[in-house]
C-alpha cells in the first residue's frame, strides 16, 4: 500500500487533472488515480473543443457559474501553459421563423449569465458574415467571444503542473473497492494496489456514479450520451470564419460546424443516450445524420475530404445540472454529471473542489507563489510556432511533427504509452493519411525512447 495521502483524486480527465493541479498549489500530499494508462484518454479527448463563454447556460445553475469562472481562468492560463486557443467567435444560426423568434430569449439568457455582447442579426447580415451557409437562414446571433481550444493539451498541462508541484500519478488504477475507516479511506484497484488517503475527490466522469455508490451515496446515475463527430481536412477551413451553432433544444446544443486549432473543420456531435459506457464506435446512422445536417448548414463542406471520424461519451445524468456534493463523515467530495462544458469549467471545478473539501473538514494552506513550478508544453495549434519551423527532422509530414517531439512524448514526466497518446501530445498520425506513411517511423522512435519494440507500439506484438 502506498503511504497515506491527504487527498486522492479519482479520474485524470480534464476535471480531475484540474483538481489535482489546484490541490498541488497547497501544502498537501496529493495522488491522482486514473483507470486508463494515460491521462485525458477518455471523454476529455473526444469533445467539440470549444472554450465557452457560458452564454447559453441555465441562469442561476451551478454549471452557469462554473463555466463563466472557468472561461475566465482557462483563457488566462492557456497561453502560458502552451495550450493553443483562438478567438473565433460563434454564430447561432436560425433556420425557420420559430428559431428566429427564439433568438431574443437566448440574448436575454446570455445577459442573465453576465454576457452582454451577444448581437442579433437578420438573415442578410448572417449571410454576409458566413457566405457559405446553406439556403434558408432566417436570422442569427453573434457571440464574438467564443473560443476554440486544444482539448488534448489541456489535461496534460494540468497534470504536468500538478506533478511538478509534488502530486503523484497512478495510472491503470481502476478503483474496485473502498474501505472507509475512522480517519482515512483505502482505495483498492482491481490489480490489488491500494492507496490510503484522508480525503477522496470523485472526478471519475462516466464512472462517477459507480464510485459515488462505493463511497456509500446515491442521487444520480450516469447514462452515457454518445456524440459522434466528423473531422474534415484543412482545405475545408476557408469555408467558415467562426463556429456555427444551431438554436439549442432542452436535450442538446445540437450539431455545430467549427474550426479547430489544428486547422481542420469539425461537424457534430450527435446526442444519443445509450447504456454501454464503452461504446465509443461510430455508427452508420449517426454519420448519416451528421452528413444530412452538414449539407444544410454548410453544403460545400461535404465536397471536402474527411480526415477522421470519432465518438465521445458525455457523463449525462437524469439531472440538468452538475452533481456536486461534499460529505464530511466520509471525507468525500463528488464532482458528478460534468458534461460537455467540463473542459471550459475545469479550472473553476478545481477551485470548487478545494472549497468543498474545506467544507468537508480539510485544512489546506496555499504555498507561496515563488515556490510553485509551472510547466510549458509545446503548443500544437496552427497559429503557434511549431518545432519544425525551428529546424529538425520531420517524421509526420501531414502534421509536420519532428522526431524530437516523438521522443519527448515518450520520455517526459507524463509519457505516452500508445499511439493515441503520441497523437494527443504531438499531432502525429492525426493528419490526412492517418499514419499510413509515418507509422513505422513513429513506432521505431517510440520504441527507442522507452525500450519496447516497434511491434509493441504498433499493437502487433
Amino acid at each position: 500500500m502506498d503511504h497515506q495521502f491527504d487527498v486522492a483524486v479519482v479520474g485524470a480527465g480534464v476535471v480531475g487533472a484540474a483538481v489535482a493541479r489546484e490541490l498541488a498549489r497547497h501544502h498537501l500530499r496529493v495522488v491522482l488515480l486514473e483507470s486508463r494508462h494515460d491521462v485525458g484518454a477518455g471523454t476529455s479527448k473526444a469533445n467539440t473543443a470549444i472554450l465557452h463563454t457560458g452564454f447559453d447556460a441555465t441562469p442561476g445553475s451551478v454549471e452557469a457559474r462554473l463555466v463563466a469562472r472557468g472561461y475566465e481562468l482557462l483563457s488566462a492560463y492557456a497561453p502560458g501553459a502552451g495550450i493553443s486557443v483562438e478567438t473565433t467567435g460563434a454564430m447561432l444560426v436560425a433556420w425557420d421563423a420559430e428559431q428566429a423568434a427564439t433568438l431574443p430569449k437566448l440574448r436575454d439568457k446570455a445577459a442573465a449569465n453576465g454576457y452582454a455582447h451577444a448581437e442579433i442579426l437578420d438573415a442578410d447580415a448572417v449571410g454576409d458574415a458566413e457566405p457559405h451557409l446553406g439556403p434558408g437562414v432566417t436570422g442569427g446571433m453573434m457571440v464574438p467571444d467564443e473560443h476554440i481550444i486544444d482539448p488534448w493539451s489541456t489535461p496534460l498541462a494540468f497534470v504536468h503542473d500538478a506533478i511538478a508541484n509534488g502530486c503523484e500519478l497512478r495510472t491503470s488504477f481502476s478503483v474496485d473497492s473502498v474501505q472507509i475507516e475512522a480517519d482515512s479511506t483505502v482505495l483498492t484497484a482491481t490489480d490489488g494496489r491500494s492507496v490510503r488517503t484522508r480525503f477522496v475527490v470523485n472526478a471519475a466522469g462516466l464512472h462517477g456514479d459507480e464510485l459515488h455508490r462505493r463511497m456509500g451515496f446515491d442521487g444520480f446515475t450516469v447514462r452515457p450520451r454518445r456524440g459522434e463527430l466528423i473531422v474534415y481536412d484543412k482545405l475545408a477551413r476557408p469555408l467558415l470564419q467562426r463556429t456555427l451553432l444551431p438554436v439549442p433544444t432542452s436535450h442538446t446544443k445540437g450539431v455545430l460546424v467549427a474550426p479547430t486549432v489544428f486547422g481542420n473543420v469539425m461537424l457534430g456531435p450527435t446526442a444519443d443516450d445509450i447504456d454501454d459506457k464503452g461504446a465509443t464506435g461510430s455508427t452508420n446512422a449517426g454519420l448519416d445524420a451528421l452528413l444530412a445536417k452538414g449539407h444544410r448548414i454548410l453544403p460545400a463542406l461535404l465536397d471536402e475530404e474527411v480526415t477522421a471520424v470519432y465518438a465521445g461519451l458525455r457523463a449525462a445524468t437524469e439531472h440538468s445540472d452538475y452533481q456536486l456534493s461534499h460529505h464530511a463523515d466520509a471525507r468525500y467530495v463528488c464532482l458528478g454529471g460534468i458534461r460537455s462544458t467540463g473542459l471550459t469549467a475545469s479550472m473553476a471545478l478545481g477551485e470548487e473542489a478545494v472549497r468543498l473539501l474545506a467544507a468537508a473538514g480539510l485544512t489546506a494552506a496555499l504555498r507561496p507563489t515563488d515556490e510553485l513550478r509551472r510547466v510549458h508544453l509545446t503548443a500544437l495549434g496552427e497559429q503557434a510556432v511549431r518545432p519544425y519551423q525551428r529546424g529538425g527532422t520531420i517524421v509526420c509530414h501531414c502534421e509536420r511533427v519532428t522526431r524530437d517531439e516523438i521522443v519527448d512524448a515518450c520520455s517526459g514526466a507524463v509519457p505516452a504509452h500508445d499511439l493515441d497518446g503520441i497523437r494527443r501530445r504531438t499531432r502525429a498520425l492525426a493528419g490526412r493519411c492517418q499514419g499510413f506513411y509515418c507509422m513505422a517511423d513513429v513506432c521505431a522512435l517510440a520504441a527507442a525512447a522507452d525500450g519496447r519494440t516497434p511491434h509493441d507500439w504498433a499493437g502487433l506484438a
